[in-house]
């Protein structure tokens, strides 16, 4: 127990001189927390350093939490780009009630054709043109579609101005002949598919409506080209033996050798993709291209070509011409009567600067002058070429 008394003197005499270490310190203001804004104060567990000596204690500005506002959205009526007026399409020309109606028959490529004829004649109110064909059809499987005697029906009900076909793509196939099946190009295969073609331009002729066969175009497998390049030939000669007008679109979709081409040239010549990945199919701009090979005979075909319509002038429809006289006024002729190039027999000849019926004079003319004398007539006074030295008229007086 003697120890006891000695450890408490020990303690107050260590709290004595940290009680006068302390006083003689001087004080430290601590900041009021009212002034900081927005702050708070870090509460931490103090020292006996902190009791003696002071701490200023920490702030950490509070998180700013800003309220971001939701942002209201306008029904889709009352948005500005909705509110704004999209452009109206230009409405398609009324076709009048005596159009000219143009039947296409055929295939698939008739379709296309069909569809291109629609668009190049979509301002010309004139004519009309009648889709007909089928896209499965041709000449051999008449089991599918008998293409004369469907031909005949259309015509009865639809009576066209002109028909245009185009067919062929679908028939490199056997064909049954009396009851026997021919492979593809055989030449009993050839006699009954010309047969057939001769059978369906008959049904035009007799009809009495003006035709177009359109050839097929080249395609992008190397012997379907090649069947359609044999079977365009056949085309061309029985619709030309016929009278009618074979087209021939092959250069339109083919390269300069003839071979087959997926992106060309259009109708305006710019380059574009005429036909499908299939290698068969047409595209918008490739439709529109075959269709402007038929447009020219389209219309003359129709009666409903502009220019053929213009009114053409003729010896009755100009002006009256006075006869030249014969009769030289002058002895020498600088002038004759004018004479009509367009039509000698305004002259009262066929032949054209007749001698016959130059007037009979017996003065000269400058073209005698020129050749016998060498001569040439003296300018009129005050033409630009009349060169002559004019004497100075001295004022009277």
């Amino acid at each position: 127990m003697p120890a006891l008394p000695q450890r408490r003197l020990l303690v107050r005499f260590v709290m004595a001189g940290l009680i006068a270490l302390g006083l003689s310190l001087p004080l430290i203001p601590v900041p009021p927390l009212t002034t900081v804004a927005n702050a708070q104060v870090l509460r931490e567990r103090r020292s006996i350093i902190d009791l003696l000596f002071g701490r200023t204690p920490k702030y950490e500005p509070t998180p700013s939490y800003v309220r971001v506002k939701k942002k209201k959205h306008r029904p889709v009526s009352e948005r500005p780009s909705d509110t704004a007026a999209a452009p109206a399409e230009e409405p398609a020309v009324t076709k009048t009630p005596d159009a000219k109606k143009v039947l296409v028959i055929g295939d698939f490529m008739a379709t296309a054709l069909a569809d291109g004829l629609t668009m190049a004649t979509a301002e010309d109110a004139d004519l009309q043109i009648e889709k007909g064909s089928d896209g499965s059809s041709g000449l051999v499987r008449t089991d599918h579609l008998d293409w004369p005697k469907t031909l005949k029906q259309q015509i009865d009900s639809m009576h066209p101005a002109l028909i245009v076909i185009m067919l062929g793509s679908n028939d490199r196939q056997q064909m049954t002949v009396g009851g026997v099946k021919q492979k593809f190009r055989t030449e009993a295969w050839n006699n009954e598919y010309e047969r057939r073609v001769i059978q369906l331009i008959d049904v035009a002729k007799s009809n009495k409506i003006p035709f177009i066969w359109t050839g097929l175009p080249s395609f992008q497998q190397p012997s379907l080209s090649a069947d359609a390049a044999s079977l365009n030939t056949l085309y061309r000669e029985k619709v030309e033996a016929a009278g009618g007008v074979f087209i021939d679109i092959w250069d339109g979709f083919a390269d300069e050798e003839g071979k087959f081409i997926a992106t060309g040239s259009d109708i305006n010549g710019q380059p574009v993709r005429l036909r499908g990945s299939d290698g068969l199919s047409l595209t918008k701009a490739g439709k529109r291209k075959m269709a402007f090979y038929l447009e020219r005979d389209l219309r003359r075909l129709t009666g409903t070509d502009e220019i053929a319509n213009l009114i053409r002038l003729d010896s009755t429809n100009l002006p009256a011409d006075k006869p030249a006289s014969t009769t030289p006024t002058i002895a020498n002729i600088t002038t004759v009567p004018p004479m009509s190039l367009a039509d000698p027999e305004l002259d009262g000849t066929k032949e054209l600067l007749d001698s016959n019926l130059q007037p009979k004079t017996s003065g000269t003319t400058p073209r005698d002058l020129l050749i016998e004398k060498g001569e040439t007539e003296t300018a009129p006074e005050g033409r630009v070429d009349d060169f002559r030295w004019k004497a100075a008229v001295k004022p009277a007086g």
